[in-house]
């Protein structure tokens, strides 16, 4: 039987550096910073008072106001950015297709927001007074379960948590689902939205966001000897998966193939990557399989990357033992220097920015690099964007409880 290769045909994104692809990526190959100072909320009694928050987005430009009341802030992205989508691909959804495509949407924390909100009611008005949109809202799946509501989309639905590997786990998921002939479409991706005081203290007692208030656009620095933590952000990050016959038998254009998909766990430490760098080692060997390319076939890596001491090391370790000399002849980058870390969203964004780089054969930059790091010691494409033939494109994602994913993307035949 002839294997199902799986396409991209719709792009979507909302991010700190542009609320659709096309914004988000020159910002990207200019190598511009979407970190600032927190406007969300008053952050000044925190220790992190930086971030990368979505600018300029406005519920009401994009639903009417008694949705805009009901659907929380993580939900209004995805379905935006599956708008965005879907749009891009041309896709029209019918009686006669609705079955035939899937919605998978995860996020690392969904409702967060909303849940600490509805404490506060709680505790200072009674549960009386709790809203009767609090259940909904909350929930992971919300996104996807809108996105479906939205554009009456029948066919399996489904929320994917896997904290920061959550965007690269749900278009691998995504893809095996039209790869086994369950649906011939997948809408697919991450959305994250918990930039929340709770959430910035949670994360500065166990001392892993940065806390460079001073300078916000030069606080997320992947790999340089100096970085002191990840900055936290928001966003969603949205495709469209085809079955690539059912792509080109309705005339769609093609970004690229996803080919390959790894996941794994590090089943050593629920909070900190294994030191030896096998668990994201392994997402990369297995994708590599699973795409049937020997290492020296991939050009550019698009890391992980989060500005922490220990995951930058360990992600350079696990490169290097996956692809051995050849991991010299990369170019790698973490546009989370100038998105932040998007948690759930992040590796769908960067999903997107691979498919992106290919197209305009680009290495989007690592920005904020000055300082070289013995142990971080390959080629990271510093400060500028550099011309690159990317015929085949990684994106690794690694997350809190051990997980990993690895996608692999290529320019198709």
């Amino acid at each position: 039987m002839k294997p199902v290769r799986v396409v991209v045909t719709g792009m979507g994104a909302l991010s700190p550096v542009g609320n659709d692809v096309a914004t988000m990526w020159e910002n990207l190959k200019a190598g511009r910073s979407g970190i600032a100072r927190i406007t969300l909320f008053d952050p000044s009694n925190l220790t992190t008072q930086i971030a990368g928050e979505v600018k300029g987005f406005d519920p009401r430009a994009h639903f009417d106001v008694k949705a805009a009341r009901r659907l929380e802030r993580f939900a209004q992205f995805a379905v935006v950015a599956a708008r965005q989508a879907i749009a891009d691909a041309h896709l029209e959804i019918t009686e006669r297709n609705s079955e035939n495509i899937a919605v998978l949407i995860g996020s690392g924390v969904g409702g967060a927001m909303t849940v600490t909100e509805q404490v506060r009611v709680l505790e200072t008005k009674g549960p009386r007074r709790i809203s009767p949109f609090f259940i909904p809202m909350m929930l992971v799946d919300a996104a996807a379960g809108q996105v479906a509501i939205e554009f009456g989309i029948k066919g399996p639905n489904l929320a994917v948590v896997a904290a920061c590997a959550t965007g690269g786990n749900a278009l691998g998921e995504a893809a095996e689902m039209i790869r086994r002939g369950d649906v011939d479409i997948a809408v697919c991706g991450g959305t994250e939205a918990c930039l929340a005081p709770l959430a910035f203290a949670g994360f500065n007692v166990m001392g892993a966001i940065s806390t460079r208030n001073d300078a916000p656009a030069t606080a997320s620095r992947p790999f340089d000897a100096t970085r002191d933590g990840f900055v936290m952000s928001e966003g969603a990050g949205v495709v469209v998966l085809e079955n690539a016959e059912h792509a080109r038998a309705r005339g769609a254009h093609i970004y690229g193939e996803l080919v390959g998909y790894g996941a794994s766990a590090d089943a050593k430490h629920f909070a900190a990557p294994d030191v030896e760098g096998e668990g994201i080692g392994r997402a990369m060997q297995w994708a590599l399989r699973r795409a049937r390319l020997d290492p020296m076939q991939v050009d550019y890596i698009n890391a992980h990357g989060t500005a922490t001491k220990l995951n930058d090391a360990i992600e350079t370790l696990a490169i290097k033992q996956v692809f051995g000399e050849h991991a010299r002849q990369l170019a790698i980058s973490s546009t989370k220097s100038m998105i932040g870390h998007a948690l759930g969203a992040a590796g769908a964004l960067e999903a997107i920015i691979c498919l992106k780089a290919m197209q305009d054969r680009l290495a989007p930059p690592t920005i904020n690099y000055t300082t070289p790091d013995p142990e971080c010691d390959l080629d990271y494409v510093p400060n500028v964007a550099r011309p690159l033939d990317i015929n085949v494109a990684m994106s690794n994602s690694i997350g809190l409880g051990g997980h990993n994913s690895c996608l692999i993307f290529r320019i198709p035949d």
